[in-house]
């Protein structure tokens, strides 16, 4: 009987980690582009809220001169239905979306994907990335290197009690001789959307050019008290060279 109860009591230790294994929400991103002067960033999150299991999409346009919403947005879609598809939650979105700038606009000047680390990268550093904004060798334009770094922002109401919340900076390196480090952002608070934030990581670059690499977005992993588990949501913050 030994070996049995052993045997059971591994496969009960198994199914702990698989369940583990798939606490929380991973927002899924997707890079939707700049409009065709680049003067709008846009991305998309989507997928099944743990706990409810409802299916939800975000889509994010913002203006690239100021690094702020453009007015009416973000477009947030969650169907409160298990049974409802993501994809219907997805395409609520693009609709709503659409006044905004038009899919096939953004799909027409997506942009390039410099960098890229998955909240699933474990050998990358999650608050530095150092890339060639285009795909042009040997490189014509100077490297984009930016810094994250995290900072204890105490309790937030956000957090009822589940610890203290988090809010980070953004840096600009200049990698020039004579370059200066360039604040691109830094948090005062944590805002409410953000839920109760504990932690971020760069997960991509994305660049945009027409003549010359005139607008970049950098698309920031935002790791927050879930509900099974810890969430992961996105955030980007746009600039100049």
């Amino acid at each position: 009987m030994r070996p049995l109860s052993i045997l059971a009591t591994a496969s009960l230790l198994q199914l702990a980690t698989l369940a583990c294994a798939h606490a929380g929400d991973v927002a899924e991103l997707e890079i939707l582009g700049f409009s065709q002067d680049g003067s709008i960033f846009a991305f998309e999150e989507y997928g099944v809220q743990d706990g409810s299991g409802f299916p939800y999409a975000n889509r994010y346009y913002i203006d690239t001169a100021t690094d702020s919403f453009i007015k009416g947005t973000p477009v947030r879609v969650r169907i409160d239905d298990e049974s409802a598809s993501l994809e219907a939650a997805r395409d609520q979105a693009r609709q709503k979306g659409e006044p905004v700038v038009k899919q096939a606009e953004l799909a027409a000047n997506r942009g390039f994907t410099a960098g890229s680390n998955p909240v699933t990268e474990l050998s990358a550093d999650p608050l530095r990335i150092v890339v060639n904004p285009r795909p042009v060798f040997p490189a014509i334009d100077p490297p984009l290197e930016f810094r994250l770094e995290v900072l204890p922002m105490g309790e937030a109401e956000s957090c009822h009690g589940l610890g203290e919340a988090s809010g980070f900076r953004l840096l600009r390196i200049d990698s020039a001789p004579d370059g200066k480090t360039q604040l691109l952002h830094e948090d005062k608070s944590v805002p409410q959307s953000r839920g109760c934030p504990n932690g971020y990581s760069i997960g991509a670059v994305q660049t945009f050019s027409k003549d010359g690499i005139s607008r970049y977005a950098v698309l920031i992993a935002v790791r927050r008290v879930g509900f099974e588990g810890p969430d992961y949501r996105w955030i980007a913050v746009t600039g100049k060279p």
